[in-house]
């Protein structure tokens, strides 16, 4: 967790006065907590970034896997930050090897090597360039995520404190932090936590609080200005959704999916089979708009889409009634919306070609940007924003229009890229649902949209936060 506080600068000390000693037991702990944790990072109590880490156990010691992203301004400063992280270290959190992989204010980078024999092996890339050095380190080197453990794993008499070889991937150097044992004392939010502190930021407090286990609960820098928390995914989820799709920060570049192989010809392409490892198995498969999707085993699906794609049946009246009534930013009642849509489709009685004319105008209505506009009316009216604005304003101008329209996000394919998060719609037109990309005026919209979520709020895209860094795709079969 440590690693993505390093890419702030700053990273985390709330001042509490130390509370008597607590009723649970800190013991010395025989290894790091396995599983999976979550951060909500704050500046000034404002959400700016995320955090999220798991360690696993594997046969010669620990796998400690982090992604995260963040998007400041601290006095004076700015800062644009994804990382995606593996550290391999032994069975006493001392590194053996590293793959990282870095986004700073729109430089991507990615460092990775390995530790033994007082040698540091490390390769760079970056801007195209290739480079290595050996860096040579006294003793132990231990990463970031391994600093608020570590201490539970040895002696946590208040006053003890340790000095710590710690590599710091994003500088490519190695750096010495001092580590205090404060006490127990309460986290800041009451629940019983060892604090400590150290020295990993130049000039301020950096204070930690841990539970018994060595979960970090909540770290705070210079006073509370910057502070990390443990949250439940479930509070963080409709966050992370609205990062992901509007691609506010360089999450747009952590959340990449890469393709094996990579796609090509994307004009030519009429069909795809794709299976998809890592699939949280609590999620809906959602099927129409031309794609089809089935299990194929434990935490894996295949997905078809467009030629390639099995049939689905008509959707019933009934659903077809709840697809053409305003919602929440879809406001498809309004005066405005609805005068724009019967002049758009003034002349034309065919509801597909109805739909592609709703499509164009939004596509050239709306300037793209990188924030998300608002609803369909603020956004009609503003004329920008990303796809979510978008797809919004061209289901408001459908249902206007009598044409049952909904709204999905998943991933499209952008050529030379991979599988980034996105959001489009799909209007049903005769008894099929179509689907439609108001961003970049396709319908039906190509075969690389791959449908996960329904709906237009970001609580609706908060399962994201299951699959999201976790999913791989594997093309089975690409027809052109």
């Amino acid at each position: 967790m440590k690693r993505i506080l390093c890419l702030l600068w700053l990273s985390i000390s709330l001042s509490t006065a130390v509370s008597p000693a607590l009723a649970v037991p800190f013991k010395k702990l025989d290894k790091p907590p396995l599983g999976e944790q979550w951060f909500g990072i704050y500046v000034d109590n404002e959400r700016v970034g995320f955090y999220h880490q798991m360690i696993s156990e594997v046969a010669d010691g620990y796998r400690m896997e982090g992604d995260g992203s963040v998007r400041m301004k601290v006095m004076g400063f700015s800062k644009e930050s994804s990382t995606h992280e593996t550290y391999q270290v032994g069975k006493n959190l001392a590194l053996r090897s590293f793959d990282v992989e870095q986004a700073h204010n729109g430089t991507l980078s990615h460092v990775s090597g390995k530790a033994g024999e007082g040698i540091l092996r490390v390769k760079c890339e970056s801007n195209g360039k290739v480079s290595e050095k050996h860096i040579k380190s006294r003793g132990e080197l231990y990463p970031g995520p391994a600093l608020n453990i570590l201490p539970l794993m040895r002696d946590m008499t208040p006053g003890r404190s340790y000095k710590i070889a710690t590599f710091d991937a994003e500088d490519v150097k190695v750096k010495d932090v001092r580590i205090s044992i404060q006490g127990e004392e309460a986290a800041p939010d009451g629940h019983p936590a060892l604090k400590m502190r150290n020295n990993l930021y130049p000039f301020v407090s950096n204070d930690i609080w841990v539970d018994a286990q060595g979960n970090t609960l909540y770290e705070s820098v210079r006073d509370g200005l910057v502070t990390t928390k443990a949250e439940d995914p479930k509070l963080l989820g409709p966050f992370i959704a609205g990062l992901v799709v509007s691609k506010k920060d360089l999450i747009y570049d952590f959340s990449l999916v890469r393709v094996d192989p990579p796609l090509h010809d994307l004009a030519k392409l009429t069909g795809l089979v794709l299976e998809i490892n890592g699939w949280n198995d609590d999620l809906p498969l959602l099927q129409g708009g031309g794609q089809f999707v089935e299990k194929s085993g434990v935490g894996r699906i295949v997905v078809k889409t467009g030629s390639l794609a099995a049939p689905t049946a008509p959707s019933p009246a009934t659903t077809k009634e709840s697809y053409l009534k305003p919602a929440d930013r879809i406001e498809s009642d309004d005066p405005l919306i609805v005068a724009k849509a019967k002049e758009l489709a003034a002349g034309k009685h065919d509801a597909r070609e109805i739909a592609r004319v709703l499509a164009a105008w939004t596509a050239d209505w709306l300037k793209d940007t990188v924030e998300d506009g608002g609803s369909a009316l603020a956004s009609f009216k503003e004329r920008s924003g990303n796809c979510q604005t978008h797809a919004r304003l061209y289901t408001a101008l459908a249902r206007a229009a009598g044409i049952p329209t909904r709204f999905v996000s998943g991933l499209v394919y952008r050529e030379g890229k991979g599988f980034l998060y996105h959001s489009w719609t799909e209007s049903l037109l005769g008894d099929a649902w179509v689907a439609v990309d108001p961003t970049y005026n396709q319908l039906p919209a190509d075969p690389t949209h791959i449908k996960f979520f329904e709906g237009s709020d970001s609580e609706d895209m908060t399962p994201i936060i299951t699959i999201i860094g976790r999913i791989r795709i594997l093309v089975q079969q690409a027809k052109y």
